[in-house]
């Protein structure tokens, strides 16, 4: 059994299971993780659109997914994941494509860009790997590539708390406050400026990444310094600040 999409496109359906693992991952990540998001309304509700967000831990796309929410998202991944035949059936079923990063596997890219022309939400990672120290590292340029030939609009996310949660050195979830920031999306016009560019529009949409990464690190001093008015003599006591807060939705 399958439902149509949320995002108008009729040629797009998508498995029951896929939203029911959506509506179970979110209680246990509000629960959790205490699981935040930001931005939302950033994401189109329609048409073909990129969600390109850092990647720190496995749970990444799953939160990725969880937060996007009224849109099914697709990703790729590591085709080594569904050899064990139980996790590739689940993997499947959430719309994970294989992807066999020795070869640089054509298909694979191809079926991406399908996804983004039929009107899809596909779920990447620009790094291409887990960070190993918790750090924003290069983009890959075949993620590039891809976004280029799609010629979709690109929905940066910065993911906060994974890297805690389930670093890539650890094999045990452990409790952390995890909150995604979604951005604007940037336009394919814009891609279209970088032309084969590859490199420089991977590049780009890490440096929209790292941008929403560097609002979350000063909205966290800010409320460190509200935190210290509250301390009787402190600095921030005496001259206090304000501040806009930003629209949040959970």
């Amino acid at each position: 059994m399958s439902w149509r999409t949320g995002n108008g496109v009729d040629s797009e359906w998508v498995p029951r299971f896929y939203w029911a693992a959506v509506f179970f991952l979110w209680l246990l990540f509000r629960i959790f993780f205490r699981l935040r998001v930001y931005g939302r309304e950033n994401v189109p509700r329609m048409g073909g659109c990129v969600i390109a967000a850092n990647h720190a831990s496995f749970l990444d796309p799953p939160i990725l997914g969880t937060a996007i929410r009224f849109r099914a998202v697709r990703f790729m991944a590591r085709d080594s994941l569904f050899r064990f035949r139980p996790f590739g059936w689940f993997l499947r079923r959430v719309l994970v494509i294989p992807l066999s990063r020795e070869r640089g596997d054509v298909g694979a890219m191809r079926q991406g860009v399908a996804t983004l022309k039929a009107g899809g939400a596909l779920g990447v990672f620009p790094e291409g790997t887990r960070t190993p120290d918790g750090e924003l590292k290069p983009a890959k340029g075949g993620i590039g590539f891809l976004i280029a030939k799609a010629g979709a609009p690109v929905v940066p996310v910065y993911i906060d708390g994974s890297y805690r949660a389930l670093p890539r050195h650890r094999k045990w979830i452990r409790p952390a406050r995890i909150t995604v920031h979604i951005g604007r999306p940037i336009t394919p016009d814009e891609v279209l400026t970088h032309g084969k560019d590859y490199e420089g529009v991977a590049a780009r949409i890490m440096e929209a990444i790292a941008a929403l990464r560097n609002a979350h690190m000063e909205s966290v001093e800010k409320r460190s310094d509200r935190g210290a008015q509250k301390r009787p003599g402190s600095r921030a006591d005496v001259e206090p600040r304000h501040e806009a807060t930003s629209k949040t939705t959970i």
